[in-house]
């Protein structure tokens, strides 16, 4: 009888979830139900899954034979609605009626054409149009009137023969009670921005709109039998059987090749045996059998097309594109994906187990993470979707929900509170004062009610989805900014239908790569093979860059705990740096992890292994279970678990996919199969707990591996050509750190960094030779089509030979040519600053008047004597801190007003341990963190005066409670101490020094 139920994912108008519905509906012992969520069908699949729960939990529990009369039939379809307004109600009758429904939405959407204000005609749908009086439409046979309880009164007054067969019950359920009515009345307000107040009734539900029973139902419609009776039958016409396979199988396309499944398979053999050649040459027999044993289970769970379409990409993108790419991942465990060069990682070499990726027991799909350079992505994305047939291929979805501070900010907003009032609730300095404010709890009892619902649908970071059949059949499509069609559910809910997505994801870190190679070719004339990883891992003097800890501009090892972490280890070598890229994780450092690494690392004779197969299996890292395999292995070598096994009890212990009764078989079996092995009973019990409390914070060793591959190849580049790969790390816009520091390093690399120039310059930073000039592309303030044409100007017509020419030949604007004198970009011209801004107003005026540059003859403007006019270096600083963000010839110290340095640098830190010191530092980053006591403390990295890096520890107890005022030099008083080698500062007093004033200013 309920022909139209919204979910919350009707966004900011549904306020149940799909369980609350499922729940609620068979409390009340409902039959069947539609759901109709408003122009968009995300949650139909999760629905249909839902009811088919139910349906199993009864049949196992063999209560009344499988026959409970409350199993819910799910029915699903759409509501169409355009600018708030309610056109017309669509419900499936079967799964192609689905498809119809999203391929009409779909085609709306990727159209951006308004839905239409008549339903087409459809063949699997039936159509709802709401009831009024003055309905004169000649309905199709699929379409009927939906007619609410207290608009029977109307048909008295109809000739009620000509509606007999069409009228249906409609009452819609958007909610559970009065206190969801409210949350419903914020979301509406939310979503047409505007105050609560202001909400109109047409604008919202009705307060009636939720569940009763059918009986109570079917007796507000008793006067009228024959529309009880069409309801049950457009009911009972309807099921989603379809989609309903006995078991979950894969959604993804079956197949790469165009004859089948068995030329997939020979196909992947042949690729697997021709790069097993090119990696491994041709007589290494443990490679080979490895490859025979992935190659059987890749077979046998039906992933050869996965494999074959991921090598397709990367083929795509090496072959025709020229790329570099990252393949990491669980995937890097996988032998096969390495012949294939879908990854660079040895899983040999590392012990990686292949059943990490993928094994027979496993539940959820699994996939590859494959990154591009951040600016080669989108081409890689748009040969997927052009290789592989229109509507097969779409971007996987997200669902981004209400959080904590966004919804104290919308509820506010639409109590039109003040902006003052609305950011103090959300200070956490004021918290104290704010539970004693009326308003403040108002907010907060709607914000637990807000929290964690559906707010918009977006776009996945890189995941992709290539399917079998129509995707329509599953989801309808939206068209978010990318431009690519997008399903309208997440990444959970495609692994809960059978999907494995495909991650083309980005990173800068590869940017760096591939420019500073492509740079090398042009200043130095050298190839650099990027790919000889084998060369970098032994090379003496990248380790010897690692063990300082100081790879700035380096992938993944450039931050500041990576880099205390570098030194801590006195990581010299590639395992030392895998393990390193593992514990540095979040989590991994509170559980004590980290800690217990580290002095094991040093003291590797003092480690003691609870039995022979912990020292055998944990020797490479002291006894620690730093990865995910670590905690494979030990389930597999010391109790005796079968891979596939050892995996499915990891992930759980990890708290995926945890089913309490199949974790604690598991558990028991790792117990039994100990015990078989002989294993003392005291000793598992040990190992077990050892296993349990490292399982959550371990990490992928194939994914640290992936990154420490990536980094030595960065470290390779900053160690043999540091000039042209920090011109690399500025135009692919840096990476952990401001944009300064990276200036910083390059002029450390002994490089000539020059200010922006209107002869010199291009967009980016540019080097030739040992002179480098920085790009247009980072001026505050210069617009882009600047950016473009003044490099493109003077590359196609040679030079500017003076400030005149220059404004013709571009036709810069007044505002725009001040902003390049300014920052001296016009200094070839021999004359200072503030001549050339006198001269600018003789050429455009203060009416920002173009010069035409047409002119039939170049008529010479008179030249005028000027006054000497003053200029400073201090004053010449102060402008470039404003158009570039840092000042490139003044040093951050020479603003302040004291001469006073320090007494210590930041070299002379070792020496000085237990010692308090006095010292300068230029602010470049911090880091905010939460305490066991919920307090904060804060991590703070500078620069002394020669440009060298320290860090800096603040406890609350000698700390303000915000201690940084952004950019400049600070005055530390602190403790010197140490831990594993690594010297810091424990402050104990902070200030921000005083700077000189800008001259310009003070005239």
């Amino acid at each position: 009888m309920f022909l139209n139920v919204h979910s919350s994912y009707s966004l900011k108008y549904g306020t149940i979830d799909i369980k609350g519905i499922v729940k609620q509906a068979r409390a009340l012992g409902i039959r069947q139900l539609v759901l109709t969520d408003i122009n968009n069908s995300t949650g139909a699949m999760e629905f249909i899954r839902q009811c088919e729960k139910q349906k199993i939990k009864v049949e196992k529990s063999d209560s009344d034979n499988g026959n409970d009369p409350y199993l819910i039939k799910p029915i699903t379809g759409i509501e169409f609605r355009l600018n708030n307004q309610l056109l017309y109600i669509g419900i499936a009758q079967n799964k192609e009626g689905m498809k119809e429904l999203n391929d009409f939405l779909t085609w709306h959407n990727l159209n951006e054409h308004s839905l239409p204000l008549e339903a087409p005609q459809f063949e699997n749908i039936f159509v709802l149009y709401p009831f009024s009086k003055g309905h004169q439409r000649d309905l199709r046979a699929n379409e009927f009137l939906a007619i609410r309880q207290e608009q029977l009164n109307l048909l008295y007054a109809l000739p009620i023969s000509n509606l007999r067969d069409k009228l249906v019950i409609w009452h819609p359920v958007t909610i559970s009670d009065k206190y969801e009515y409210r949350l419903h009345e914020y979301l509406r307000a939310v979503s047409l921005s505007t105050l609560l107040t202001m909400v109109s009734d047409e604008d919202k539900c009705s307060k009636k709109e939720k569940f009763i029973s059918e009986e109570e139902l079917k007796n507000q419609f008793s006067e009228y039998p024959f529309i009880i009776e069409n309801t049950a039958k457009l009911l009972n016409a309807c099921s989603m059987d379809g989609y309903i396979s006995g078991g979950k199988f894969s959604k993804n396309k079956k197949t790469y090749t165009k004859t089948g499944c068995k030329a997939d398979t020979v196909l992947l053999k042949r690729l697997a045996y021709k790069g097993l050649a090119y990696r491994y040459g041709l007589n290494n027999e443990e490679a080979r059998k490895r490859v025979e044993k992935e190659l059987k289970v890749i077979e046998a769970l039906d992933y050869c097309a996965y494999f074959l379409i991921t090598f397709d990409i990367i083929r795509f993108a090496i072959e025709k594109c020229k790329f570099y790419h990252v393949g990491r991942g669980s995937g890097a465990n996988s032998i096969v994906a390495y012949c294939l060069r879908i990854t660079d990682v040895d899983p040999i070499e590392l012990d990686l187990y292949f059943e990490r990726f993928l094994n027979e027991k496993r539940t959820s799909p699994p996939d590859f993470d494959i990154d591009f350079s951040w600016d080669e992505r989108g081409v890689i994305q748009q040969y997927i979707f052009n290789r592989y047939p229109t509507g097969h291929v779409a971007f996987l979805g997200t669902m981004s929900t209400f959080k904590d501070r966004a919804i104290i900010r919308e509820i506010g907003k639409v109590l039109g509170l003040p902006k003052g009032e609305i950011d103090s609730f959300t200070d956490p300095t004021k918290e104290r004062e704010n539970l004693l404010n009326p308003t403040y709890q108002k907010l907060k009892f709607v914000h637990q009610l807000m929290k964690d619902m559906p707010n918009q649908r977006s776009i996945h970071a890189g995941g992709i989805l290539i399917s079998e059949e129509p995707i329509t059949y599953y989801t309808a499509l939206d068209l978010p900014p990318k431009g690519f069609p997008t399903v309208q559910w997440d990444m959970y809910e495609a692994e809960a239908i059978g999907y494995e997505k495909f991650d083309i994801l980005s990173q800068r870190g590869i940017g760096h790569i591939r420019e500073a190679v492509k740079i090398i070719k042009e200043n130095c004339g050298r190839d650099v093979d990027i790919h000889d990883f084998p060369k970098f891992k032994k090379d003496p003097k990248l380790n010897a860059e690692l063990r300082e800890g100081q790879p700035i501009g380096c992938f993944y090892i450039e931050s500041p705990a990576m880099r205390q972490l570098l030194k801590k280890l006195t990581c010299d070598d590639y395992l030392t740096l895998v393990a390193a890229s593992s514990i540095i994780r979040p989590g991994v450092a509170s559980s004590g992890m980290m800690k217990t690494y580290i002095q094991s690392y040093h003291a590797p004779e003092q480690v003691k292994y609870l039995h022979p197969v912990m020292k055998e299996q944990l020797e490479e890292t002291f006894g620690v279970m730093v990865y995910q395999e670590d905690v494979i292995k030990i389930c597999h070598h010391y109790a005796g678990l079968g891979l596939a096994d050892a995996d499915i009890l990891r992930r759980a212990m990890s708290g995926k996919y945890r089913s309490k009764l199949e974790f604690d078989k598991l558990v028991q079996r790792f117990f039994d199969h100990a015990k078989r092995l002989g294993r003392d009973e005291e000793t598992t019990k040990e190992v077990w707990r050892q296993v349990s409390s490292f399982a959550g914070y371990s990490f992928s060793k194939a994914h640290s591996a992936s990154f420490a591959v990536e980094s030595y190849q960065s470290l390779y580049l900053k160690t043999y050509y540091p000039k042209e790969f920090m011109v690399a790390v500025l135009n692919n816009y840096g990476g952990f750190y401001t944009r300064w520091v990276y200036v910083h390093e390059l002029q450390k690399t002994g490089a000539n960094v020059h200010l922006p120039c209107v002869n010199r310059s291009d967009e980016v930073v540019n080097i030739k030779g040992n002179d480098a000039y920085l790009g247009f592309i980072g001026v505050q303030g210069l617009e882009n089509k600047f950016i473009q044409c003044i490099p493109q100007e003077r590359n196609l017509n040679g030079p500017f030979k003076d400030l005149e020419e220059f404004v013709k030949r571009t036709q810069i604007t007044l505002e725009q040519a001040i902003l390049l004198i300014r920052l001296g970009a016009l200094r070839f011209t021999g004359k200072d600053k503030k001549t050339l801004l006198w001269e600018i107003y003789t050429y455009l005026g203060h009416s920002q008047k173009r010069l035409n540059t047409a002119e039939l003859f170049n008529i010479e403007h008179k030249e005028y004597t000027l006054p000497k006019l003053e200029n400073s270096a201090l004053e010449d600083a102060y402008t470039e801190l404003e158009l570039l963000d840092f000042p490139l010839n003044f040093n951050m110290f020479d603003f302040l007003k004291t001469d006073y340095r320090g007494d210590v640098m930041a070299a002379d830190l070792n020496n000085n341990i237990g010692k308090t010191v006095k010292m300068v530092g230029n602010y470049v980053c911090e880091k905010t963190v939460h305490t066991i006591k919920n307090t904060k403390m804060w991590f703070g990295t500078f620069l002394d005066k020669n440009g060298d890096f320290f860090d800096t520890t603040h406890f609350p107890n000698t700390t303000p409670m915000y201690p940084f005022k952004g950019k400049g030099c600070y005055l530390i008083l602190g403790k010197v101490v140490e831990d594993f080698g690594f010297p810091s500062v424990e402050v104990l007093k902070f200030a921000k020094l005083d700077i000189q004033m800008n001259p310009v200013a003070a005239d």
